[in-house]
């Protein structure tokens, strides 16, 4: 029985790739490295900080590194007042309400980063629990996040759906044992549902995902009808 809906942050409920994407490359051209989309997607999109500083420039020390990540964070946060929730979650978030769903946060961002966009996408209050890689042992694509939010609910992966836009928070939630949902605002929806999506939609107005909603809840309801 559907109890919970887990949600990624960046590229699942707001579209804030496009600002990720000019800040790194801006800040990188500090040390002449050139990035594009394609590179963009296949080498931060969805990672860690540190492991992307790590791998882009491995010159840099532990503390310039950090000093590094947070100035590229500022930069993002300064250009991200705009934001919107992708289409269709605010009715997603109604739809939860409705039917008593939970809802958790399970997000990759710097704490900083997810305290900015949950104020001004005005949904601060809207989940049961965060759960920040900040937080974990590690992050994603470790299943520890997923865990950890399964854990503060006291439910079980087979009571969850998770919503993911990477291929790194799939991976995460897939080996969580938790059926997901591909959001396709940043990747080929082919390459989702290649890492293991139950399917991937373009945004939350997709009718397979209402349909495959309902089908989750309808048995219950009818269940709750026979003992009246």
């Amino acid at each position: 029985m559907l109890t919970t809906i887990l949600c990624d942050l960046d590229g699942t409920i707001v579209n804030t790739d496009p600002i990720h994407y000019q800040a790194w490359r801006e800040m990188l051209l500090n040390y002449s490295i050139e990035i594009d989309e394609i590179s963009y997607k296949s080498r931060i999109s969805g990672r860690l900080n540190p492991e992307i500083v790590k791998d882009i420039l491995p010159q840099l020390s532990v503390t310039e590194g950090e000093k590094f990540a947070d100035e590229k964070e500022a930069l993002f946060r300064e250009r991200s007042s705009h934001l919107r929730l992708m289409e269709g979650f605010s009715e997603l978030l109604a739809w939860t309400q409705t039917h008593q769903i939970k809802r958790a946060l399970v997000t990759n961002a710097p704490r900083l980063n997810a305290e900015f966009i949950l104020e001004v996408l005005g949904i601060k209050e809207v989940f049961h629990t965060i759960v920040l890689a900040d937080d974990c042992i590690a992050g994603k694509p470790d299943p520890e996040p997923y865990k950890v939010a399964l854990y503060k609910l006291g439910i079980t992966a087979e009571q969850a759906i998770a919503l993911e836009d990477s291929p790194s928070g799939i991976r995460a939630a897939v080996a969580a044992n938790i059926s997901t949902i591909g959001i396709a605002s940043t990747h080929d929806p082919q390459e989702l549902q290649e890492e293991g999506t139950l399917m991937a939609i373009r945004d939350f107005t997709d009718l397979r995902l209402w349909t495959f909603l309902n089908s989750l809840i309808e048995p219950n309801l009818a269940v709750i009808a026979s003992n009246v």
